[in-house]
C-alpha cells in the first residue's frame, strides 16, 4: 500500500511539473464586507483557486513557463438565486509583471464541498471564470515567445466569454468578450512585447546590432498600436513596467534617438527619457 500511494505522489507531482503552467498562485481573498456564515462558505475557496490553477494542463506546448500568478478578489456582497447563493466581487489577475487584468464585475456560486474542475464543455460561472483569466493570462505569456503565440489561448478564452454571455449568469461577459477582442487585436503591443523580451535575451548574448534591431521592431509595435487603438491601457502599463528598463538599455547602447522617439511614443514618462538623452549628450 504505501508503494502504491508513494508512486502516486510522485506521478502527480511529475505531471504538474511536465504539463503545468503556473509555477505558483498567490491568491487573496478580500471578505471583509460579507457576513461570518456567507465567509464561512469560502472557507477553502483559496486553496481551490491555487489547485484549479496549478493542477489543470492549460496547454500542450508550452509546458515550462513556469508563471507566477497573482490573484484578488474582493467580495462585494451576495444574492440569492433560487437555492444557490451568488457572490458579487471585483477581481484582479496579474502575472506580477506586464499583464493585469482588473475585472469589476463577477459572479459565480461555489460549493465549498467540491473541488474546483475545468470542463470545456459545460460552463460554471466560477470555473468559466478562472479560466478565462488563465487563458489570458497564458496567451500574454506565449506572445513573448513567439508572434501571436497566443492566438490559441486567446480564441479559448473568447469561447469562454461567449458561453458566459448565453448561460443564466452573464452578468460581466459582455465586458470579457470585448476584452479579449482588444487584445486579439492590439497586434502593435503583441510586437512590441515579443521585441522587448527578445531583446533582453538577446543582451545578455552581447549580441548588440540584433539587440538594437529587435528595439527598433518594438517601438515600431509601439507606434503602430498608438495609430491602430489609441492610448490603449495595456499598452501604458507595459511602459509604465518597462520604462526604466528600455532607457537604461537604450542610454546604455548610446541610442539618443531612438530615446527621442520613447519620448514622443510615451508622453507620460518624458522627464525619464530626457534625463538619459542629457546622459548621453555629456
Amino acid at each position: 500500500m504505501l508503494k502504491i500511494t508513494t508512486s502516486f505522489i510522485i506521478t502527480i507531482i511529475y505531471t504538474n511539473i511536465l504539463f503545468g503552467q503556473f509555477l505558483s498562485v498567490d491568491v487573496t481573498l478580500d471578505d471583509r464586507l460579507l457576513r461570518s456564515d456567507e465567509k464561512h462558505e469560502l472557507i477553502n475557496l483559496k486553496n481551490d483557486i491555487t489547485n484549479f490553477f496549478v493542477n489543470t494542463t492549460w496547454d500542450d506546448r508550452y509546458n515550462d513557463l513556469d508563471i507566477k500568478l497573482y490573484v484578488q478578489i474582493i467580495f462585494e456582497g451576495v444574492t440569492q438565486k433560487g437555492s444557490e447563493t451568488i457572490y458579487n466581487c471585483q477581481a484582479l489577475f496579474s502575472n506580477g509583471q506586464d499583464l493585469r487584468y482588473f475585472d469589476k464585475s463577477v459572479q459565480f456560486y461555489y460549493n465549498s464541498g467540491s473541488s474546483l474542475y475545468y470542463d470545456p464543455v459545460l460552463f460554471e460561472p466560477v470555473t468559466g471564470f478562472l479560466a478565462y483569466y488563465a487563458y489570458l493570462i497564458l496567451a500574454g505569456e506565449i506572445d513573448t515567445y513567439e508572434f501571436n503565440g497566443g492566438n490559441e489561448s486567446l480564441e479559448l478564452a473568447r469561447d469562454i466569454a461567449l458561453r458566459g454571455s448565453s448561460s443564466d449568469y452573464k452578468k460581466g461577459w459582455g465586458f470579457r468578450i470585448t476584452l479579449v477582442d482588444n487584445l486579439n487585436r492590439n497586434m502593435g503591443l503583441r510586437k512590441a512585447r515579443l521585441a522587448w523580451y527578445i531583446s533582453l535575451d538577446l543582451f545578455k548574448d552581447g549580441n548588440v546590432d540584433e539587440v538594437l534591431k529587435e528595439l527598433n521592431i518594438m517601438l515600431d509595435g509601439l507606434e503602430q498600436s498608438f495609430q491602430d487603438i489609441g492610448r490603449d491601457s495595456h499598452t501604458q502599463f507595459f511602459l509604465k513596467i518597462h520604462s526604466e528598463e528600455i532607457t537604461h538599455l537604450l542610454e546604455m547602447l548610446g541610442q539618443r534617438e531612438l530615446l527621442e522617439d520613447m519620448k514622443n511614443l510615451d508622453p507620460d514618462r518624458r522627464d525619464v527619457y530626457q534625463e538619459s538623452i542629457d546622459s548621453i549628450s555629456k
